[in-house]
């Protein structure tokens, strides 16, 4: 039998998220049904919920940051029990025979990965609603274990914000005697403070604005640099091995190429829109530098990051909020009005 839910969903483009009943899959043999207690609120739930990237399914249940608890296992699961804590992130399934998908890189699934929300269903082409919700149902192998040293409430971003920097950071092999820089101190910047910092490297976080030189610092920043500032760009000329650019907009991105050294990488994680104003290659082909992006991580190295949060007592910075308040807390996060990330407490949602 279908399971008859309770969340919050937008219901078009320019209509806020309101209570909305829906129904969900009935279980299979491989899936794992979670009563969700946290959610995460992503940037990409706004785009997504005003359908901002042109692909936007109506009615939608966003929210892909999820921590809840077991409730019940299919007859085939065997790496999960009721009543263990775990984690969904931002898939739910994929083709799981594509060469990436084989590479445990799910997240480049050459048919497209089921997405946990505003995504088809592979196997029966239902809609796939997200974690504003009181439950979810998803197959065993995209369930995460998370640990119990871990904050709850702090380890529900990890599933988004917190793999998006872990990622490219790994991938890139960062670490001890690399130069690192952030770009943006939000959601994703933070995180990528603190990933860069545990993983031995020196540290500098880029902002355009004086006065965040302390919350850096606490974040795990070694120097701040005002991008703003001529001089202080000029002494960090060919000075960085890598560059994480956390910014979700349009942004030059010619006064940080100035900055990395030879064969250096200036990593996207933000920006999926086009790049203006353009590119000078001139800075590319002279010092063999490399403009790359980067989306989640896999699967296997979500869990990798969560362990290695748990290990390292790494959490995001959080605010929590209860349901009623997302259209709100939207609001906020177009102001750049929350450090660093809204959780909702989804016990709220009894209330709605």
């Amino acid at each position: 039998m279908t399971l008859n839910v309770r969340g919050f969903a937008a219901t078009s483009a320019d209509a806020p998220l309101a209570p909305h009943n829906f129904v969900r899959r009935d279980p299979r043999d491989t899936d794992v049904v979670i009563d969700i207690l946290y959610c995460g609120v992503c940037h990409s739930d706004i785009h997504q919920a005003r359908n901002e990237w042109h692909q936007s399914i109506y009615p939608m249940v966003p929210g892909h940051e999820v921590i809840g608890r077991v409730t019940k296992v299919g007859a085939k699961v065997k790496g999960f029990s009721i009543g263990d804590t775990v984690g969904v992130g931002c898939m739910v399934d994929s083709c799981q025979h594509c060469e990436s998908c084989a590479e445990s890189l799910e997240q480049y699934c050459e048919e497209g990965a089921t997405m946990t929300y505003n995504s088809y269903d592979r196997h029966d082409n239902m809609m796939t609603y997200g974690g504003y919700s009181e439950q979810i149902v998803v197959a065993e192998k995209f369930v995460l274990r998370v640990s119990d040293k871990l904050d709850i409430k702090s380890a529900a971003p990890l599933l988004c914000a917190g793999i998006t920097t872990y990622s490219p950071l790994k991938h890139w092999k960062v670490g001890k005697g690399h130069k690192v820089a952030v770009v943006g101190l939000g959601g994703l910047g933070h995180m990528g403070l603190k990933f860069a910092k545990a993983l031995g490297a020196d540290v500098t976080l880029f902002t355009r604005s004086a006065g965040k030189e302390q919350e850096a610092y606490r974040l795990g920043a070694d120097h701040v640099v005002i991008s703003t500032d001529a001089k202080q760009m000029e002494a960090v000329k060919s000075h960085f091995d890598f560059i994480l650019d956390t910014v979700p907009n349009q942004h030059d991105l010619n006064p940080y190429l100035d900055t990395l050294k030879r064969d250096g990488t200036h990593i996207l994680v933000g920006l999926i829109e086009p790049i203006e104003p353009a590119l000078h290659s001139g800075a590319l082909v002279m010092g063999r530098k490399t403009v790359a992006g980067s989306l989640i991580g896999g699967i296997a190295e979500t869990q990798e990051m969560l362990d290695f949060c748990a290990e390292h007592n790494i959490g995001c910075d959080v605010e929590m909020i209860d349901m009623q308040d997302i259209n709100g807390a939207y609001e906020r996060m177009l102001k750049s009005d929350v450090k660093y990330r809204f959780v909702v407490d989804m016990a709220s949602l009894k209330n709605a």
